[in-house]
């Protein structure tokens, strides 16, 4: 990390738990600072769908995600930074995390190619073209959008596959990274490398290793998981490549899971950050987190019920006093408010559970906040 870029991004560790591996650190950056363990909401094209800024703000989200493929595809990187980069573009003014956008070029399965070079691709859910992606053009789309934090290109591969299409993701992200390493020159923002390797421990060891050789990055991403493997098959090699193996002072972003219960055991894990569309996916279609487990609002259940959302909950959904049976009824009839509602709902409770993991961190109980949590009917979120 370059002596500027070590002027606006410093991660300090404020407690750790003494029963777990959970931490709480500050993340300082150039648009704020970031309390962690923290959720992260998607904002993939530019806007957390359905909410609005001011909204997100009343929740207490700190750091928001963007996606780089779909806003290189529109309205396109060159006019973002034309209009003042995502934080003028978007009005957020607070921090912003753009993913390297490679998750969603390699899910375009036969319309793509890999190469040392990069990756090609064909933009079938845009306008059918072919497009070609290097690290160094990669990083200049990261650069053009103007994010606080931005992530090497890197290759994510599912759940089953082959070792040797896991050792290759692992070989070809690592010699991406050390090329984003060189073509990222914004000191204002920072580069995060990611580690791949699927569910295999010794691939994963190297590919950390690959990276803690490639320079000095100011945070480290986790990629691989949550793509289609069992949460406990997952575990048995995340937690000890975060608690045992990577490095004590950085940032550890898990990317791509947002349940409950994951985050709550992730955090135990040592892992700061978290992003996830799936409070707004599941807001969308009437599915609700709650201290009761998840809520399908659908059901006919909740026809006549009178009561708030979730009982325990203070987002302002539930301090407004919207009805089940409302939230029922609007959902039922595809209505945009309800969907917002629900949506709005999530958030907040993915970001309240990361602001009370914390406060047990900083107070030493995290063990015992980690255990009720996981015995409570809240963790019954699938």
């Amino acid at each position: 990390m370059a002596t500027d870029e070590k002027r606006w991004f410093t991660y300090d560790i404020v407690a750790e738990d003494p029963g777990t591996h959970a931490r709480a650190g500050v993340l300082h950056t150039p648009h704020g600072d970031v309390p962690t363990p923290i959720f992260m909401p998607v904002g993939t094209k530019g806007t957390v769908k359905g909410i609005t800024v001011p909204q997100l703000e009343e929740v207490g989200a700190k750091i928001i995600l963007a996606n780089t493929y779909h806003l290189a595809m529109r309205p396109g990187d060159a006019l973002v930074a034309e209009l003042g980069g995502l934080h003028g573009f978007m009005r957020w003014p607070h921090p912003i995390l753009t993913d390297s956008g490679g998750f969603q070029a390699f899910s375009h399965e036969e319309f793509f190619r890999l190469s040392r070079d990069g990756v090609r691709f064909r933009a079938v859910d845009y306008d059918g073209r072919w497009i070609e992606w290097t690290p160094e053009e990669n990083m200049a789309i990261a650069q053009n959008l103007g994010s606080d934090i931005c992530m090497q290109l890197d290759q994510c591969v599912g759940y089953p596959a082959p070792r040797e299409k896991v050792e290759r993701s692992v070989e070809l992200s690592a010699l991406w990274a050390e090329r984003c390493l060189a073509a990222h020159t914004r000191p204002d923002q920072a580069l995060f490398g990611i580690v791949q390797g699927g569910m295999h421990w010794d691939l994963r060891l190297r590919s950390l290793r690959h990276l803690l050789d490639a320079g000095d990055f100011p945070g480290f991403g986790i990629g691989g998981y949550s793509v289609g493997e069992d949460h406990e098959v997952m575990f048995e090699t995340l937690e000890p490549l975060v608690s045992q193996e990577m490095p004590h002072d950085k940032p550890r972003y898990l990317m791509g899971v947002g349940n409950p219960a994951t985050l709550v055991r992730g955090v135990a894990c040592g892992i700061d950050m978290f992003d996830c569309v799936l409070p707004t996916r599941t807001g969308r279609t009437g599915t609700a987190f709650s201290s009761e487990g998840r809520l399908n609002l659908r059901h006919a259940r909740f026809v006549h019920d009178a009561g708030p959302l979730d009982p325990e909950c203070t987002c302002p959904v539930c301090r407004a006093g919207y009805s089940r049976a409302y939230l029922h009824h609007l959902v039922r009839q595809n209505e945009m408010v309800g969907a917002t509602l629900v949506s709005l709902h999530n958030v907040y409770y993915l970001l309240d559970l990361m602001r009370r993991a914390r406060e047990a961190i900083i107070e030493g109980r995290y063990a015992e906040f980690a255990a009720r949590f996981a015995d409570s009917p809240a963790a019954k979120d699938w």
